[in-house]
């Protein structure tokens, strides 16, 4: 199949939609599968023999690492040149709408796939009136493919109570080679230490340091655990009020850690910590579960299909008594209570993260789109 991808978000970004979509093209590609990505621009010319084309954007001003790209007449010649069996749009936004567009007007079939819960996004920027004109746009853009990609049940259901036709799972995934339990290590752990002592449970945080992530709901477990430390592994535009919340709390800020450090950081953990609750999957709390930390998170959007409560992590509910806080703090004490039920915890993630390959969601993913090909699209959506 020849395929051409429409990103808004793409190298050298790195995040959960970057890290899918790059396993996604590295699988398609070793399969013989011919692959191009549209995406804004400072991308690399090539990634896995698929060819990169980056497009002139500019910063969103909310979000000033997500880049909207402008399509304008190379991508089109690129397009007709390339001449793609299959056109699959990613998160459309400006860049994306251009490939909707290209799609239509070339008959070329469509497929969309919603990674980032923006709607959500908008109350923690002071902008929640806009939530129903948002949904209304991106109920437009979606329902012009023929398969609509969601990658958690929760985010499934939501969608297509949105009005959004024709939607469909696609397949957590996560790399198990990378990440895993024997890179627990105590350089590391000092690392995340940074200057505190290593009294008590090391928290974890790992992603970016932006408002709807809503990280400060951390603080309070710091105050109810004393022996706790924190470290926060990651960057974004929120971090300097945050550097200002956890003020005089034992909180690391680490930065961005790539590659085997991201994974050793992970495993040298002794809980993992996320309490946003806007989230479609929640590919960071795979990664952790793979190397090994047992997590935390919201019981709410996509991490209910991955945490399993009490089993492998622990579910909180972010919707409780004052911003969910009483409940965070009972499940990151439930989780840290007893040192052979972590362990089991521990085990029970890895065993859980094992049973989500990279190789096999894009085999799922192949699937669809030869039954987009072949035009079955009742079935793809049954």
């Amino acid at each position: 199949m020849k395929i051409a991808f429409f990103t808004e978000t793409f190298l050298p970004k790195v995040d959960g939609i970057v890290t899918r979509l790059t396993k996604t093209i590295e699988s398609l590609t070793k399969t013989g599968d011919e692959v191009i990505i549209f995406c804004p621009e400072g991308c690399p010319e090539e990634f896995m023999e698929a060819k990169v084309i980056g497009v002139p954007a500019m910063p969103l001003p909310l979000y000033p690492e997500l880049k909207l790209g402008l399509p304008g007449a190379a991508v089109s010649d690129a397009l007709d040149s390339f001449k793609p069996d299959l056109i699959h749009v990613v998160n459309p936004a400006v860049l994306g709408l251009g490939g909707i567009w290209l799609a239509k007007t070339n008959g070329v079939p469509l497929v969309a796939s919603y990674h980032t819960h923006l709607p959500k996004y908008l109350e923690h920027y002071g902008m929640g009136m806009l939530e129903p004109l948002l949904w209304e746009l991106l109920k437009a853009a979606h329902n012009q493919a023929l398969l609509n990609l969601c990658t958690s049940t929760a985010m499934v259901k939501e969608l297509s109570e949105k009005g959004i036709q024709n939607t469909a799972l696609w397949q957590r995934g996560v790399d198990t080679d990378t990440f895993r339990p024997d890179l627990r290590k105590n350089t590391m752990r000092k690392k995340l230490l940074g200057k505190f002592s290593d009294e008590g449970a090391l928290l974890i945080y790992v992603g970016r340091l932006s408002a709807e992530k809503q990280i400060e709901r951390i603080k309070p477990v710091l105050d109810a655990l004393p022996k706790a430390r924190l470290a926060l592994v990651g960057d974004g535009p929120y971090r300097n009020q945050l550097e200002k919340i956890f003020d005089g709390s034992p909180t690391t800020f680490v930065g961005y850690l790539a590659g085997e450090e991201l994974a050793s950081a992970y495993a040298s953990g002794d809980a993992f910590l996320f309490p946003s609750s806007t989230e479609t999957l929640g590919l960071v709390l795979l990664e952790a579960m793979a190397a090994g930390c047992p997590v935390v998170g919201a019981n709410k959007g996509g991490i209910p299909d991955i945490i399993t409560d009490g089993i492998n992590g622990c579910l909180y509910d972010p919707d409780g008594d004052n911003n969910g806080t009483e409940s965070l703090i009972l499940a990151t004490e439930k989780l840290l209570g007893d040192k052979s039920e972590r362990q089991e915890m521990r085990n029970a993630a890895r065993a859980e993260a094992e049973r989500w390959g990279w190789p096999a969601a894009t085999e799922q993913l192949r699937k669809f789109y030869q039954q987009i090909l072949n035009k079955s699209v009742g079935e793809i959506a049954a």
